[in-house]
């Protein structure tokens, strides 16, 4: 159902205000970890399963390789390999389903809300032309996603990111809406 790949879009709770500019470096398995732990509250990341991408997200067998075992229904993913901006995440059990099965293009069902958050935050277009950044995106500060089997209670929020309000978005190609409540800007320095 819905889509992110921002967000997948790809979240930063300590070090946000210092990296959230930084592109994804991270090449070891340690800076991997240590990014994915930078997308959630630490009651989230203290618990969760830290994975990494597949080479392939679009693979049918494509496989999120464990970086660290958890103990709960959590799953936290480093910034994405490729994007101009670092955007760890993390999701709960029904986000992470839809997020394997949107990426890899299969059907997705979602029969629950889901929750994601990125602490680091995440680069939207700039849909007005006013972004002072050279790839002409502006940053959503940390933020919340909420996915729902009830696409439709979503379809009438606002789908501009670059005004620090709730709004709704979808994964390039897919029209399932996912709704981004930012709770916090980090200053621009």
């Amino acid at each position: 159902m819905v889509r992110l790949v921002v967000a997948v879009t790809f979240a930063a709770s300590l070090a946000a205000s210092a990296q959230m500019d930084m592109k994804p470096t991270q090449s070891t398995d340690k800076e991997k970890v240590a990014d994915a732990l930078r997308a959630g509250p630490p009651f989230i990341v203290k618990a969760a399963v830290i994975a990494d991408w597949p080479n392939d997200p679009k693979a049918p067998t494509a496989e999120y390789r464990v970086l660290r075992a958890g103990k709960s229904d959590w799953t936290c993913l480093p910034g994405i390999p490729g994007y101009p901006h670092d955007e760890p995440m993390c999701l709960d059990k029904t986000s992470m389903q839809w997020i394997k099965d949107s990426l890899a293009d299969r059907p997705v069902h979602i029969d629950q809300i889901g929750v994601m958050y990125m602490f680091s935050g995440a680069w939207v277009p700039d849909l007005h032309g006013t972004s002072p950044s050279a790839d002409h995106t502006y940053h959503v500060g940390p933020h919340a996603m909420i996915i729902t089997p009830h696409n439709e209670d979503l379809a009438k929020f606002n789908r501009d990111g670059s005004t620090g309000q709730i709004y709704v978005s979808h994964l390039p190609g897919h029209s399932e809406l996912y709704l981004i409540i930012p709770f916090k800007d980090w200053p621009t320095q």
